[in-house]
C-alpha cells in the first residue's frame, strides 16, 4: 500500500443470516482526498465503514487503513480514525465547550481546555461554546459531532450520511466543515444518498450497488458515460436553495 493510499478495499464481502450485505467491494482512497460512496438504503455503505472502522468483521477479503489491516491491526486503525454516524452523538445536558472537553481528556490529551477552544474557533462555535448543546440548530449539533470526531487529528475521517435531518442551511454549514477538513489534508469518505451532495463535495465517487461498487472515478469521469445533451439555449433560473438563503439571509 502506498502512501498516496490512504484506505484500500480488496474483495471484501459480508452476509448477514446468510443474506449477502457486500459482495466482494474493491475501493481506493487517495490520502488527502474526499471520497463519496453513493448508494440506496440497503446497498451496504454503513456496513462497509462499520468493516473499515474495525466495528464489525468482513467475512473474506481484505481492508487497510494507512497500510494496517483492519482485522489484524484494530488498535491501529483505531489511533488513525474518527467516525461520525447518522446523527450527532452530543450531550445535550453540556455546552459545546463541556462536550469537547470530555472526548479530549477520554483521548487523555495534555490540554483539554485548549482543545476545546481551539476547536470551537475552527467550527465557527465559539460564542455558543459555553450554551448547552441542546440550543443548538441542527447545522451546529453536526458541527459539534464532528469536531468532537477530531480530537486528537486523525488522518481519516469516515462520515455516515452526515447531513441527515439536517435543514438547507445546516447541510450547507456542514459541507463547508468537511471542505476545510479535507484543505487540510484529512482523508474523508463519506457516504451519502444525496447526488448533489456528492456532487459538491467530492473528489472522486464510487457507486456502491448490490453490495458491489458497479462505477467509481471522478465527477468528469462519470460524466462522461452519458452522451452529451445538445442545448442551444439555457436560462438560468435561481434555485430553491438560492431563494431560501436569499430570504433567511447568511448563516450566523
Amino acid at each position: 500500500m502506498s502512501a498516496d493510499t490512504a484506505i484500500r478495499v480488496l474483495g471484501v464481502e459480508k452476509a448477514f443470516q446468510g443474506l449477502p450485505v457486500l459482495r466482494g467491494v474493491d475501493l481506493d482512497v487517495p490520502t488527502g482526498s474526499i471520497l463519496a460512496l453513493l448508494g440506496s438504503n440497503g446497498a451496504g455503505k454503513t456496513t462497509l465503514v462499520r468493516i473499515l472502522s474495525t466495528l464489525l468483521m468482513a467475512d473474506a477479503g481484505t481492508a487497510e487503513i494507512l497500510g494496517f489491516d483492519v482485522a489484524a491491526s484494530a488498535r491501529e486503525v483505531r489511533e488513525s480514525i474518527s467516525l461520525t454516524g447518522q446523527f450527532a452523538a452530543v450531550d445535550d445536558l453540556l455546552s459545546g465547550r463541556e462536550n469537547l472537553m470530555l472526548v479530549a481528556r477520554l483521548r487523555h490529551q495534555k490540554n483539554p481546555d485548549a482543545v476545546a477552544d481551539d476547536l470551537l474557533a475552527r467550527f465557527g462555535l465559539t460564542d455558543a461554546g459555553r450554551r448547552r448543546a441542546s440550543t443548538y440548530s441542527g447545522g451546529m449539533r453536526r458541527r459539534l459531532d464532528i469536531a468532537m470526531s477530531l480530537i486528537g487529528d486523525p488522518p481519516v475521517v469516515f462520515l455516515d450520511e452526515p447531513t441527515t435531518g439536517l435543514d438547507p442551511e445546516g447541510r450547507l454549514e456542514v459541507w463547508q466543515t468537511i471542505r476545510t477538513l479535507a484543505g487540510k489534508g484529512t482523508t474523508v469518505l463519506l457516504t451519502t444518498q444525496h447526488l448533489d451532495e456528492a456532487e459538491q463535495l467530492a473528489d472522486r465517487i464510487a457507486i456502491l450497488h448490490d453490495g458491489r461498487i458497479i462505477r467509481k472515478g471522478t465527477l468528469d469521469e462519470l460524466r462522461a458515460l452519458l452522451p452529451t445533451a445538445s442545448i442551444e439555449y439555457v436560462e438560468k433560473k435561481p434555485s430553491l436553495e438560492d431563494v431560501f438563503l436569499a430570504i433567511v439571509g447568511p448563516t450566523d
